[in-house]
């Protein structure tokens, strides 16, 4: 049996899918854009709520002012509707802590199982696409978070899940800062 086959019965939020890890938000099936948990979806640069071809500085055309997203410039919220929204910092970390979650890297992404209920959800590892292209698929997921960084205005909050490394669990997964132009994921809430 593969952790695959840990896949939990989705309950439906109007017409995506949600799974109930017994924490403060129920994370969805799937990323924007995609139809099943294993497809990457769509990128969106952070605080865009369309998605492009091209992610470069000069093409950069968000107006967020505020240092979280606002639903208007919420890519979660712009093509899912009803209250679905990119996830906030205090939620991602409350999904990484390891009192509440177990991370365990498949050949395809990561499997986040729920100590408190054994359901879990699938985070593929989707790469990112800068101004080189896509880089990092199949070996690296990015998900954008809804804050700016807080050590630089120029920078979001995303959530990286990648390999072990030498049975180093904490380069596994964590919180980083990236440029907002870059294109990453979103797992909505």
């Amino acid at each position: 049996t593969t952790l695959y086959a840990q896949w939990t019965e989705y309950t439906s939020s109007e017409s995506n899918e949600y799974v109930d890890l017994g924490l403060s938000v129920k994370w969805a099936t799937c990323n924007v854009g995609a139809d099943s948990p294993y497809e990457y979806g769509e990128n969106y640069a952070w605080g865009e709520v369309e998605t492009k071809s091209t992610f470069i500085p000069s093409d950069y055309n968000s107006t967020n002012n505020s240092t979280v997203l606002s639903l208007s410039y919420d890519a979660a919220n712009a093509n899912w509707g009803g209250e679905w929204r990119t996830p906030s910092v205090t939620e991602y970390r409350e999904l990484m802590n390891s009192d509440n979650c177990t991370w365990v890297w498949t050949d395809k992404g990561c499997v986040v199982i729920s100590k408190k209920n054994g359901n879990s959800i699938f985070l593929p590892a989707t790469g990112a696409i800068t101004k080189l292209g896509l880089q990092n698929e199949g070996s690296s997921g990015y998900y954008w978070i809804n804050s700016i960084s807080s050590t630089n205005p120029y920078n979001a909050d995303d959530i990286f899940n990648r390999p072990i490394v030498e049975g180093d669990m904490s380069n596994s997964y964590g919180i980083n800062a990236f440029s907002r132009y870059i294109g990453r994921v979103i797992r909505p809430v």
